[in-house]
């Protein structure tokens, strides 16, 4: 693609906070909470977001602004004190590190079992790069796409950024992943996830991706990314641009179905005219974008906001896919949304769009036991409940079939919830918490 602009990607760290703050007129004691929670839960932005997305009139409310910049309230009330104390008295690095260490490891860093039920096993060896949750599906976690070009600050996946190795879940060893495939044929798909694999150079990514094209039982690959609304350009002007879309070419040509899953917040991140030059050009090639991403307090918790991002996106040509719900994990406690309310907001949003919006399903939890679906409350025997179904499970039998919690205000994931009418299980084989 030949342009007169060709962006360089420039990041920002936690060592750039104070100087991308002076913008926005903090406190010193605001500012320094901010540095403090930049000091355990991972902080990254870029030029782009920065200058071309977020809202700079509308900070501190602004969505992409409250996407990207720590919050205070992302730490509870004692954890942010610990932190401002002891960068107040410049303590000596390996303190503040420990102190980071103790409270992550307090905010659940790997839920729903991925550092021990989703690792797979080949021959007697723990491949742990690979997820295997569900039958047909398995993730791969490229080594070298353990970042995102910005990251988000509800992020389940926090853990792969904060610099502590055993929180990892990575892999370069592209011929044990392809012996597992080979190994379980039941594995139809394949999804390429991180970090975010689009931050790699093509050429790195076609290590992974070409491989997959081997193996005659998958028959769909995914790449999951945020690429798209935090760096538009890596379609467009980047320097290998081009060679990424060929790349999307030959796995189209294999036969396969090529999924951009593309993670999408906000409407606002739509706007800027380059996001919609580089869904075009990988639309063109034969992929098809898929848009998810979770409901979170403070960011997109309105039905206007989601009513807005399908019918966009569904202008755009992608295909609306999931609403979760935010992961119970890191700062949930600051982002998650109420479940009762998470299912009103969809189904306002859901009733605002076309048909064609509506692929869509949500309010969804990734949960230990598969993808749980809020599909609503209702009253059944005289007793308030939440009407529940799995889209996905670790266990096939179970997809698909409706059970019932008891009604809980103040219920924000799926272990919060209890059986309906007294009952010791939802269903045989789904046991409560």
């Amino acid at each position: 693609m030949s342009s007169a602009h060709h962006p360089r990607f420039r990041a920002f760290t936690p060592r750039d906070l104070d100087g991308l703050l002076q913008r926005v007129p903090l406190t010193a004691d605001q500012r320094l909470a901010l540095r403090a929670v930049s000091a355990v839960l991972p902080f990254r932005t870029n030029a782009y977001v920065v200058d071309e997305v977020i809202d700079w009139s509308a900070v501190p409310e602004d969505p992409i602004f409250r996407l990207t910049f720590p919050q205070a309230g992302m730490l509870p009330a004692p954890d942010l004190r610990r932190m401002t104390g002891l960068l107040v008295r410049e303590a000596p690095r390996g303190e503040v590190l420990r102190a980071a260490h103790e409270i992550r490891m307090r905010l659940n860093p790997h839920p729903s079992g991925q550092l021990d039920a989703n690792v797979p096993v080949h021959e007697g060896r723990r491949l742990t790069g690979l997820q295997h949750k569900y039958p047909e599906t398995v993730l791969v976690f490229p080594r070298q796409g353990q970042t995102c070009h910005a990251y988000c600050t509800y992020c389940f996946r926090w853990p792969q950024f904060v610099g502590e190795a055993d929180l990892r879940i990575a892999t370069d060893d592209i011929e044990a992943t392809s012996a597992y495939l080979r190994a379980h044929p039941e594995v139809t798909g394949t999804l390429v996830t991180g970090g975010d694999p689009l931050v790699m150079s093509t050429e790195v990514l076609r290590r992974y991706v070409e491989p997959l094209l081997e193996i005659d039982t998958v028959r769909s690959v995914r790449l999951g990314t945020k690429s798209l609304a935090f760096w538009p350009y890596r379609f467009t002007t980047d320097r290998d641009a081009d060679d990424l879309l060929r790349l999307f070419e030959k796995v189209v040509a294999s036969g396969r179905h090529l999924a951009l899953m593309a993670h999408f917040t906000h409407p606002q991140e739509l706007r800027p005219a380059v996001v919609r030059e580089a869904m075009r050009r990988v639309r063109d090639t034969g992929a098809v974008i898929r848009c998810q991403g979770p409901l979170v307090a403070g960011i997109n918790d309105s039905a206007e906001a989601w009513a807005e991002l399908w019918d966009e996106t569904t202008t755009l040509g992608a295909v609306p896919y999931y609403q979760f719900v935010e992961r119970d994990t890191g700062p949930q406690g600051y982002f998650g949304v109420p479940l009762y309310r998470g299912h009103q907001i969809f189904r306002d949003a859901y009733a605002r769009v076309s048909g064609l919006a509506r692929t869509v399903r949500g309010p969804v939890m990734s949960a230990m036991p598969g993808k749980v679906c809020v599909d609503g409350v209702a009253e059944v025997a005289g007793e308030k409940v939440f009407v529940l179904h799995l889209i996905q499970a670790r266990d096939p039998d179970l997809v698909d079939r409706p059970f019932f919690a008891a009604y809980d205000e103040g219920a924000t994931w799926f272990t919060d919830l209890k059986p309906a009418f007294g009952a010791s299980r939802f269903l045989p084989g789904l046991e409560a918490g």
